[in-house]
């Protein structure tokens, strides 16, 4: 990659001077293609995404195959990058939608996990087969479990800012679902855009709303998908409300199995060219990030949707 093909950098006053991204390619990536990935491909997908800099990548989710056969190998995926990895891949997150999946992670001495929560009635009873209330009482006891195992568990919100089914979600109503999770025990909230019609204003009214119940933003992660083009601007948004810590997925990768309208998560290329033209630090190597896409686009047959993947992948080194 040439000096040219880097962003210039010009700071805004205001914003955070460092982001965490959280990798999500490996599981939300990954979790809604149509063919099987080879399990050793998914390994070395998330040992690249590890080499690139990033410092949390989401490996897989201990889901029922019935629900989602691309991630029917989740224990083999882990157990062999126990073995290559050792304590680095203890700490790669997974999803545990219940009991079950706890005591798979359990088994494996996984030390991070995270649970799948609804912000709405439909969503609710179509991904969960729950409503809204008592969805938590599948949530309380996996929580309990893990926080007394020493693990670390984040808690996932889907259908914040809209649901295809019932249109748009109160914000209120999205406050109420995830202040349970956080008073449960969820360490951080990744509050998810699952179908991308987030704006602007109503991501800084969502994080208003949060902090003004007493949540911290810190406690708080963007989770957007580039639907109708609008998650970088939405990632703007969440900075100037001070939110420092962003889901991503490396070449755009994903969607969501249960909501047909949920199209590519944003991607780790985008959001990494966009807080370098800010100065804002974040960790990652821009380059290993294209070339990991790159090939994994080799594997899965298609080009990258990443606009900035397209643009760098051939600039020379």
């Amino acid at each position: 990659m040439s000096e040219l093909a880097l962003p210039m950098v010009v700071p805004e006053p205001g914003l955070p001077s460092r982001v965490t991204i959280y990798e999500v390619g490996a599981r939300d990536g990954l979790q809604n293609e149509q063919s099987l990935v080879p399990t050793a491909v998914k390994a070395e997908f998330v040992r690249r995404l590890l080499a690139a800099g990033l410092p949390v990548v989401e490996a897989t989710s201990f889901v029922h195959p019935k629900w989602v056969p691309q991630l029917a190998d989740a224990a083999d995926l882990m157990t062999g990058l126990l073995a290559d990895l050792g304590d680095r891949a203890r700490a790669l997150p997974v999803l545990v939608p219940n009991e079950r999946g706890l005591d798979r992670a359990l088994e494996l001495g996984l030390r991070h996990v995270a649970v799948f929560a609804s912000a709405t009635e439909t969503f609710a009873a179509r991904n969960l087969n729950r409503t809204l209330a008592t969805q938590f009482e599948m949530f309380e006891p996996t929580i309990t479990r893990a926080l007394a195992a020493g693990m670390h568990v984040r808690g996932y919100v889907s259908m914040c800012f809209g649901d295809p089914w019932e249109g748009p979600v109160a914000v209120d109503q999205v406050v109420g679902v995830g202040k349970r999770l956080l008073d449960l025990g969820c360490a951080q909230l990744s509050l998810g855009d699952t179908i991308g019609v987030a704006t602007a204003g109503h991501v800084r009214a969502l994080v208003e709303a949060f902090a003004a119940a007493g949540v911290d933003r810190s406690r708080l992660a963007l989770h957007f998908h580039d639907t109708y083009g609008q998650a970088l601007t939405n990632v703007h948004a969440g900075l100037q409300a001070g939110v420092t810590t962003y889901d991503a997925s490396a070449g755009g990768l994903g969607g969501c199995p249960y909501a047909r309208s949920a199209t590519g998560n944003l991607a780790t290329e985008d959001l990494v060219w966009f807080l370098d033209g800010l100065g804002i630090e974040h960790g990652v190597d821009l380059r290993t990030v294209v070339d990991t896409s790159t090939w994994m686009a080799g594997h899965l047959g298609r080009p990258s949707p990443s606009a900035v993947v397209r643009a760098l992948a051939q600039s020379p080194a």
